[in-house]
């Protein structure tokens, strides 16, 4: 009956996607975010990984797309069960923190408030209900770590691509009207942004805009891709930031997949890490997986955040929305075992929903790699084998 139930619920939905398909979808389908000459990663219609996008194209699980939306519309896919909401308790962040002191709070999914330098700085900001148009797609079991009123005055926003779950542009327009702040994001969003009306500077990777003397944001490479449809695929690139700032700098992975793995060192080169925040979840499409093409699991966390040199990272991208299949507190069972297999002096802050942290300083200290043959044997164990 309770299958009986989730078909019809289906059907219902596929019914009013039809409808909505058929009157306001086609004004909107491969729209023209940007336009400009070719480059390494532009061919001058679409943005593409240089590394390659194989990984980013194909469907992780069985039955193509037609099959995974339907799975995930029918929930008929075999998954763990996730709550339905989970106890979170927010804050309200202090006004302002002044000098090298750095405060972070984890808001959720991949927003995060980052406090220093007298700077409020926001990350995708999403407060959305669900990550999707028009009403539709996962559902938030996780409140915001802080009501939205409760954000003290935001000074720049970074957005790192233009999937509903990290560009909401009701967020966005709320916040313009509220703070002005300055938007950063990579090329082609700001077009999707100015759709509500509101401004952003785009940059490409490489770049960098100044906030003031000693601190500015640099957009850098990562490896995923873009879509607000089904067919503007690619129209808007994606980024992860670095901010620079006296005394280490702050690394936004944004949304990312492993790729060349080359792209962590990159960032690296920009100035010591002193905080980096790396995605963990929407990692496990097929039985076993550890990460897909388009998304790092905990294991590969684990290696960017040696990469980075990183003093000190927080995880995020898990445990607000679920985007695929593993169980509601995998990714940080499964990072707490990928970090026994790392040798990085440096560590994973274990950060509940709303909890501001203090940010230690930056400290030097270098530690070998862990390879993909070394992590996947060290975790080649009873208790990380039965995380599903």
């Amino acid at each position: 009956m309770k299958r009986v139930g989730r078909i019809a619920k289906g059907l219902a939905l596929i019914l009013i996607l039809l409808g909505l398909t058929a009157t306001i979808v086609p004004h909107y389908l491969d729209r023209l975010y940007y336009v400009g000459p070719e480059t390494g990663h532009y061919d001058g219609e679409r943005f593409f990984n240089p590394d390659g996008d194989a990984d980013t194209l194909r469907m992780p699980t069985r039955g193509g797309r037609g099959g995974f939306l339907w799975r995930q519309l029918t929930g008929d896919d075999g998954r763990p069960d996730w709550p339905h909401a989970v106890p979170v308790h927010p804050s309200k962040p202090e006004a302002r923190v002044t000098g090298q002191r750095m405060v972070a709070t984890w808001i959720g999914h991949a927003t995060v408030l980052i406090q220093t330098q007298g700077l409020n700085i926001l990350t995708d900001p999403v407060y959305a209900e669900r990550a999707g148009p028009f009403g539709f797609g996962p559902k938030r079991v996780a409140i915001p770590g802080i009501a939205f009123d409760d954000l003290p005055r935001i000074d720049v926003v970074l957005v790192s691509h233009n999937h509903y779950d990290h560009l909401d542009q009701t967020t966005l327009q709320r916040l313009w009207r509220r703070d002005r702040p300055l938007i950063i994001t990579s090329l082609g969003n700001d077009s999707v942004i100015d759709q509500v009306g509101v401004p952003a500077t785009a940059l490409d990777w490489g770049r960098e805009k100044a906030i003031r003397p000693g601190v500015s944001v640099a957009v850098t490479r990562n490896h995923h891709w873009g879509s607000r449809w089904f067919a503007d695929r690619n129209r808007a690139l994606w980024s992860s930031f670095v901010v620079r700032l006296p005394g280490g700098n702050v690394f936004f992975a944004g949304d990312t997949g492993m790729g060349d793995g080359r792209w962590p060192g990159e960032a690296a080169k920009l100035g010591p890490v002193r905080l980096a925040l790396l995605p963990i979840g929407a990692f496990r499409f097929v039985p076993g997986q550890m990460a897909s093409g388009s998304h790092i699991g905990p294991p590969q966390a684990v290696q960017i955040f040696e990469r980075l040199g990183a003093s000190t990272a927080i995880p995020i991208h898990w445990g607000t929305f679920r985007l695929s299949y593993e169980g509601y507190d995998t990714p940080p069972k499964l990072l707490d075992a990928a970090m026994r297999c790392s040798r990085a002096p440096g560590r994973f802050m274990a950060v509940r929903l709303g909890e501001p942290v203090e940010v230690g300083p930056f400290r030097a200290g270098g530690a070998p790699r862990t390879g993909d043959a070394a992590m996947r044997a060290c975790l080649d164990t009873a208790r990380v084998r039965a995380l599903r």
